[in-house]
């Protein structure tokens, strides 16, 4: 998957998905922001990660400080300054050099793992707001898997063995039912004793969840329950609940 053209496209389509919006609709999936607030919060965030690269920030940055962090009043200046901090961030990884490692929340990662994670947070906001805006939620089905996979890497990165989305021993098996997905589509997760691993692949899990890439997704953020999002649960539901209670997004 080309990344940078994906950052663009679901940037640019989150900005046409609320451009006639009524922007002070409550967002349900993001409880206390109506959608003036995810825009913000996507347009800023795009800048905030840009900010990290250009400046080589070694510490966490508040997204308040940010420069141009706040939209302008006209709609028109606004999307434009949406699809602005997307190319600020691509300019940043393109000056700095995909490759050079920068802060992340995670750890020191290659400057170009934030064009991967700003691209998801378009795509899960940009479900955020047609879920507000009471229309069908809809993502192809290699992104909507790629963003299962990069939140899973997520976890893996960020899990202890203090409270761990996985009790050791015990496996959970996500299975997309998108066709063309082959291994890309299955994702094997292990509980173990300082933490999670996962791998695609096909196998046995304690437990499993089935359905659409998008509605996996959709499940696995806690944007919707699994009876509401149309995915199935085999096995031991109670590993799954208590991975999302566990996997906050």
């Amino acid at each position: 998957m080309d990344y940078t053209a994906a950052l663009v496209e679901h940037t640019e389509l989150f900005g046409e998905t609320v451009r006639d919006a009524d922007w002070s609709t409550p967002v349900p999936t993001c409880p206390g922001w109506a959608i003036t607030q995810l825009f913000r919060h996507l347009g800023r965030g795009h800048r905030w990660a840009a900010q990290i690269i250009s400046d080589r920030v070694t510490e966490y940055l508040d997204p308040r400080t940010v420069r141009d962090g706040k939209p302008p009043a006209d709609l028109a200046g606004a999307i434009d300054w949406l699809h602005g901090g997307a190319r600020a961030l691509i300019d940043a990884v393109a000056e700095a050099g995909p490759d050079t490692p920068v802060w992340t929340f995670v750890g020191p990662r290659p400057a170009a793992w934030w064009i991967r994670r700003r691209l998801h947070e378009a795509t899960v906001h940009g479900l955020d707001a047609v879920l507000a805006l009471g229309r069908p939620a809809e993502l192809a089905a290699d992104v909507a898997a790629d963003g299962i996979s990069e939140w899973l890497d997520l976890v893996a990165a960020r899990a202890t063995g203090e409270n761990p989305p996985l009790d050791p021993g015990v496996t959970l098996h996500l299975h997309a039912t998108d066709d063309g997905l082959g291994a890309a589509g299955e994702w094997l997760i292990r509980g173990g004793a300082d933490g999670v691993a996962w791998e695609h692949g096909h196998g046995k899990g304690t437990a499993a969840v089935r359905g659409r890439a998008v509605d996996l997704l959709l499940a696995v953020l806690r944007r919707r329950g699994a009876a509401e999002a149309g995915v199935q649960v085999f096995g031991e539901e109670k590993v799954w609940t208590e991975w999302l209670s566990r996997t906050p997004y």
